[in-house]
């Protein structure tokens, strides 16, 4: 397994620890969340995904026909950066398809929040802008129906709870 980490660096923050994004948004974070920077929400345009700590993972996928290189901050760095550790989200995809996932698979495995499919930016068409992803080949029991319905693709908002 590939895996790196890139420092946390120019993310400066607001009051609430958290900086407006200056690009198009293209995740919401919202519920129990510590960290906010838009009525209550956590935004995100790509730079400031960009900017948590990268991991990258190469896995084949049970909808893809390769095995890839996927790049993207972990979703347990991603939401400790909100202050979440616990409990449950509630992903939501821009088809309108919702899962939800327990934060505990996110220290139980290493899910990214790809951003990156060997080293582009995945399209909407190919599962993109965002896909909650599991590392489908370094454990037999991501296989199971339950953890491929977790592996949401096209992510638009995450419901802490």
């Amino acid at each position: 397994m590939l895996a790196f980490s890139i420092p946390l660096a120019g993310l400066a923050a607001d009051a609430d620890g958290h900086k407006a994004p200056a690009g198009p948004v293209i995740l919401r974070v919202v519920g129990d969340i510590d960290k906010t920077n838009v009525d209550g929400e956590a935004h995100f345009d790509r730079r400031m995904l960009q900017q948590l700590p990268q991991h990258g993972v190469e896995t084949t996928t049970p909808w893809t026909d390769s095995q890839d290189h996927y790049e993207g901050p972990l979703m347990r760095d991603l939401l400790a950066h909100l202050g979440v550790t616990d409990g449950r989200v509630n992903v939501l995809a821009l088809n309108g398809y919702e899962a939800e996932i327990p934060v505990s698979d996110f220290y139980d495995y290493d899910v990214i929040l790809a951003l990156k499919r060997d080293s582009e930016a995945i399209p909407i068409r190919e599962y993109g802008p965002l896909w909650v992803l599991y590392p489908f080949d370094h454990d037999a029991a991501l296989l199971s129906e339950k953890m491929r319905f977790r592996a949401v693709w096209q992510v638009m908002k995450i419901n802490v709870r």
